[in-house]
């Protein structure tokens, strides 16, 4: 089981190169934006989870790029959680374009970690058990 959620961005123009393809450095971006908005589907945001002395460095990143993303394009970016999290969380990512068109995927991989003693931790409370109802 799995939870996903999607939310949309258009692609600005500083964002892109001379010739109005996206730079490939701005997807971890797109994903943290999927990010976000699947946090704020649960009422929360890193905001939320910083101010419970937790914070959440991603230790993996992955891209595969299919196809560019253009200036003015309308991107929507799918974002999953694959595993109930215990002290990391990943989360899977797809962006298409507005054909429907799969031009990138990846994944990041989080790690709860204590904001004072610097050490990995278990998950918040308030987000396990948000997501509890789509792993059981």
């Amino acid at each position: 089981m799995s939870y996903s959620g999607t939310t949309q961005l258009r692609v600005r123009y500083g964002e892109t190169d001379k010739m109005g393809v996206v730079y490939y450095g701005n997807f971890p971006l797109y994903f943290e934006v999927g990010r976000n908005a699947l946090l704020r589907n649960f009422n929360m945001s890193y905001r939320d989870i910083e101010d419970d002395g937790i914070i959440l460095p991603v230790v993996s990143l992955n891209v595969k790029y299919f196809k560019p993303a253009l200036y003015d394009d309308l991107l929507t970016i799918t974002t999953t959680v694959r595993e109930m999290p215990a002290v990391k969380i990943i989360f899977d990512y797809q962006i298409h374009n507005e054909s429907g068109e799969l031009i990138a995927e990846g994944d990041t991989i989080l790690v709860f970690t204590d904001s004072s003693k610097r050490r990995p931790c278990r998950a918040p409370e308030s987000l396990v058990n948000a997501l509890k109802p789509f792993f059981e």
